[in-house]
């Protein structure tokens, strides 16, 4: 399918990509999955090669490139199934906060690190009883001279234990509701500050997701990210590439399914012919191959529109709900045609399976994505 994204520049940066993918990545990617965790050195080679935030600024150690080469890693670490390696949310979703909202000062000394892979981030804003439901949150950053004093816990942060800059959500106005929440970053080593243990998750093992405690942390009131109180609206606004991001990994992986599974189904043979040739096989091959097909459709048109500033918000919001319970459509079915090998770990499909279950849950579950649209349509 032509898509009409990519120059031949995007294709070189692709195929780099994906040397690197298989020069760094795949020969330790089984390792890490045990190990439930990345090493941080991933992160300084990614930054080395160019693979960590390239879209910033030069000034600050980028080179100003547009979001087409977003796409391109997200979309090539997705199909690889790479999961665990979670520089796309540093690069795509966390750092941008800070070249959007940051002060100059904020930009000159965090931005560089975010670019080499010195500084990891996280974002901290989901708590024990607040997940998509923002407003409840009730970790709070009360004034106290110069400084503010965070007290919360944090739980189900990507990049918890790997993060040495982690941008928290709390309410510096207890009384004001969502409009008392502000955006404040805090650096790994500050008194107060602890991370507890890295949750064991169904999939994504090598993805460090962690629980985050603030008791009395005392963070200089020069680390407030943007205006005080206006931490709900900046996070409702990046929320929207935060799901556009989502989905291109959900599409992803639902392409590089099937293909694996066609390929499956064409070598494995059942009553003396291939899998491939029973009806009732090549009719769910088929009905995946329209649903994903569907699917790279609408994620192009949203790609192409927010590239040219078109605002997106009801249509990610759609697609985040559909997409993401597709992807585990065609998860389900190619485990199913691949048999017993589907439920071995040897078999990438497996490790696919556990992996997108989260896609219906993270960046906000399709329920919330439903009830956000529906409250868009005016009913």
């Amino acid at each position: 399918m032509e898509r009409g994204l990519f120059s031949e520049e995007h294709m070189i940066f692709r195929d780099a990509y994906l040397k690197f993918l298989d020069k760094e990545v795949a020969p330790y990617y089984e390792q890490w999955e045990k190990d439930g965790i990345v090493p941080k050195s991933v992160w300084r080679k990614l930054g080395e090669n160019g693979f960590l935030c390239p879209w910033v600024d030069e000034k600050y150690g980028g080179v100003g490139a547009g979001f087409e080469y977003s796409v391109v890693m997200t979309e090539e670490g997705a199909r690889r199934g790479y999961s665990g390696v979670a520089s796309g949310l540093h690069s795509n979703i966390i750092v941008p906060y800070i070249d959007s909202y940051g002060t100059e000062e904020q930009k000159e000394k965090w931005l560089p690190g975010c670019v080499t892979g010195e500084i990891i981030t996280a974002i901290a804003m989901t708590e024990p009883g607040a997940g998509s439901d923002l407003a409840a949150l009730r970790t709070t950053a009360i004034k106290d001279g110069d400084d503010y004093i965070i007290n919360g816990q944090k739980t189900f942060i990507s990049n918890g234990i790997n993060s040495n800059l982690v941008i928290v959500a709390a309410r510096t106005d207890p009384a004001a509701g969502y409009k008392g929440i502000s955006l404040i970053v805090v650096e790994e080593g500050t008194p107060g500050f602890s991370r507890g243990r890295n949750l064991e998750k169904m999939g994504m093992h090598s993805q460090d997701t962690a629980e985050l405690s603030y008791e009395d942390c005392r963070v200089p009131q020069s680390n407030l990210l943007g205006a005080e109180g206006k931490g709900f609206y900046y996070l409702m606004k990046k929320l929207e590439r935060e799901r556009l991001i989502s989905v291109m990994g959900s599409q992803a992986m639902a392409e590089a399914m099937l293909e694996m599974t066609i390929q499956y189904c064409k070598e494995r043979q059942i009553f003396g012919k291939p899998v491939s040739a029973f009806q009732h096989n090549t009719f769910k091959i088929v009905e995946m191959a329209t649903e994903i097909e569907l699917g790279r459709v609408f994620v192009d048109a949203m790609i192409k529109d927010h590239i040219s500033g078109i605002d997106i918000t009801k249509r990610v919001c759609m697609a985040k709900a559909w997409i993401s319970e597709m992807v585990n459509r065609v998860a389900g079915r190619c485990v199913q045609l691949h048999g017993g090998y589907g439920y071995c770990e040897e078999y990438p499909i497996c490790r696919f399976f556990r992996d997108v279950r989260v896609h219906t849950i993270f960046a906000g579950s399709t329920e919330v994505m439903n009830s956000i649209v529906a409250k868009m349509m005016g009913i």
